[in-house]
């Protein structure tokens, strides 16, 4: 015990003045796709074995109250990359269809990757962007220099086609072909990208698509999906253990090679998802998924390691956003930061520089397939939710898995919470 407390009582030290004298430390932001919040060995997953990503948090931390922006995956993506509400993005409520090809996230000069290639950073995108599909929305556009994998909400993992049949996995804005399973795929680019002679430090977002559908294992190279098999409705419980396993995998070669590399002391490594899960999934103990606000649409898995700076082992209930990573990670790097970044930095509270604090934030949820939507607003242990306009109160903290709605014994409470709901909601852009 003595040795923990002297080992946590060096972690201000390093940062002397709010400044430190280290190099500026690489990032591999590893984010996936659907993954069910009980679907890690360290979150309690019972059918999964998730080794690599259970040591990457016996050796950093893991936060219990992590959030994504959205429930679904493009606003979640906009907010990463701006910092802020993904409604504030072109409107960003829900994913980019495969349809809407002139529907993108616009480039500002701003963007996570932009601002930290400013600092002297390279940058590097391998995996999912989903963000738009003409390359002045692509992942260059915003900064990544640059860029290996697919544009679109999704990608058969063999034949590298989207459902509609169309090719997609692309080398910066060029159409490639590449034999073999695209987590593996993403892996070994990441990889490569970490082998390089770097003179500068780096960003890496490795974002693989699994275990998004189309539900693939990774031992059925001749499970090619068509037009009438691609979908959500194919696949089991046995194929998506298997997809989680074979990305663990990946995420352990990625640990490895920084270890190689002599690396892994001076790189943060943050993973986390960007939705709740989907149908395969299992989002215990909180309830629904994703597509929704209910917790289990939101709440996420996040891990981050940072060696000398966080302490190994530990669980901190500091409640982050997807904005939080970007202002987190431009503090972390000595970069620019926008004034009206609407994400905070965690780091203090990480490293234990500063206690954990309340936060406030706000969700709005407008699919553009049905007149209904959602939205909702979390003000310390309290969480609002508007669900087809029935109002559903509950205590986080006394109830996590929203099973006692206290509306009508909170009357006070629903309208203060629902006036700062109402009042955020004012202040963004129509929904689209």
């Amino acid at each position: 015990m003595l040795q923990t407390k002297c080992l946590f009582s060096l972690v201000p030290l390093l940062f002397l003045g709010g400044t430190s004298t280290a190099a500026p430390p690489n990032v591999v932001f590893i984010l996936v796709d659907d993954l069910g919040y009980a679907d890690l060995g360290c979150t309690g997953a019972r059918d999964i074995r998730t080794p690599n990503i259970d040591r990457l948090a016996r050796d950093g931390a893991r936060l219990t109250q992590s959030y994504a922006a959205a429930p679904v995956c493009s606003p979640t993506r906009a907010a990463l990359m701006t910092g802020r509400y993904p409604q504030r993005n072109a409107g960003f409520d829900w994913v980019v269809r495969y349809v809407e090809k002139d529907r993108g996230l616009a480039p500002t000069g701003r963007s996570l990757p932009r601002l930290l290639g400013d600092a002297g950073y390279d940058t590097a995108l391998v995996g999912k962007w989903h963000l738009g599909y003409k390359p002045e929305f692509g992942p260059r556009a915003h900064g990544f220099g640059r860029f290996f994998g697919f544009l679109a909400a999704d990608l058969d993992f063999w034949s590298h086609r989207d459902a509609l049949g169309d090719p997609g996995l692309y080398e910066n804005e060029t159409l490639v072909e590449k034999p073999g399973y695209l987590t593996d795929l993403f892996t070994d680019r990441a990889i490569d990208f970490l082998r390089e002679p770097h003179t500068k430090p780096f960003f890496l977002e490795l974002a693989y698509n699994a275990p998004h559908w189309p539900f693939q294992r990774p031992d059925r190279p001749d499970d090619i999906r068509d037009k009438d098999t691609y979908g959500l409705e194919n696949g089991t419980r046995a194929d998506y253990v298997a997809m989680v396993e074979r990305m663990d995998a990946g995420v352990g070669r990625v640990l490895a090679a920084l270890d190689e590399l002599k690396l892994a002391d001076n790189t943060i490594v943050i993973f986390t998802n960007d939705n709740g899960g989907d149908r395969l999934s299992d989002n215990s103990p909180f309830f629904h998924g994703k597509y929704s606000l209910w917790e289990g649409g939101i709440r996420v898995p996040a891990i981050v390691r940072w060696p000398g700076h966080i302490r190994g082992g530990t669980e901190i209930n500091q409640v982050v956003t997807t904005m939080d990573w970007t202002a987190t990670l431009l503090a972390a790097a000595g970069a620019k930061s926008p004034d009206d970044l609407e994400g905070i930095d965690v780091m203090p509270m990480l490293t234990g520089r500063s206690p954990v604090q309340p936060r406030t934030l706000y969700w709005r949820l407008a699919r553009p397939d049905t007149k209904h939507g959602q939205r909702a607003v979390r003000h310390g242990d309290w969480k609002l939710i508007y669900d087809r306009e029935v109002e559903l109160l509950f205590n986080l903290a006394q109830d996590p898995t929203e099973h006692t709605n206290l509306a009508w014994r909170e009357p006070a409470k629903v309208k203060e919470l629902h006036d700062m709901l109402e009042a955020w909601n004012k202040t963004l852009p129509e929904k689209k």
